[in-house]
């Protein structure tokens, strides 16, 4: 079977930074639902590490080409979330995530889920990087200076 050439876009959706602060949409879907009909609590980290994973690589770091050189990659090390509001089925959500911290292996991230203007969810996480036998290292240069383009320095961000 032969597919023609087709004048649709069919690029995953990617985020993007306004000043320091990184957008990334999400739409809730049935399958991200509980039997009540509200998102189960687990799929609001699962939208804030897509978020996370878009905002890295609108600023060019490569975290795939990363772990298959044998560099490293970031693991989670502490997740501080709250949820304040349940979202439903079909809503549209917007990530808003901002770096606020970074140190030579690893970087601090804050996150808010948002319904329009509610607060739906937060969560302020702590990434470390590791090198391939699991012991934090020095993140490439290149990426904090990354970070550095987009540290948020309002301590006022939640």
């Amino acid at each position: 079977m032969t597919i023609a050439s087709s004048p649709v876009d069919i690029t995953p959706f990617a985020g993007q930074y306004i000043d320091t602060l990184h957008y990334f949409a999400v739409r809730v879907y049935y399958e991200d639902t509980d039997f009540s009909g509200i998102v189960y609590h687990a799929n609001y980290l699962r939208y804030c590490e897509r978020a996370r994973t878009d905002m890295l690589s609108r600023v060019g770091i490569d975290q795939r080409a990363a772990f298959e050189n044998g560099i490293g990659a970031y693991a989670i090390g502490a997740i501080d979330c709250k949820y304040h509001m349940p979202a439903r089925f079909d809503d549209a959500l917007l990530i808003i995530s901002t770096v606020t911290r970074v140190r030579a292996a690893g970087c601090e991230i804050q996150q808010r889920v948002m319904r329009g203007d509610e607060l739906v969810f937060t969560a302020d996480v702590k990434a470390a990087f590791l090198n391939p036998k699991g012991r934090p290292v020095r993140q490439p240069a290149q990426w904090v200076e990354a970070f550095r383009s987009v540290l948020n320095k309002d301590e006022e961000f939640l």
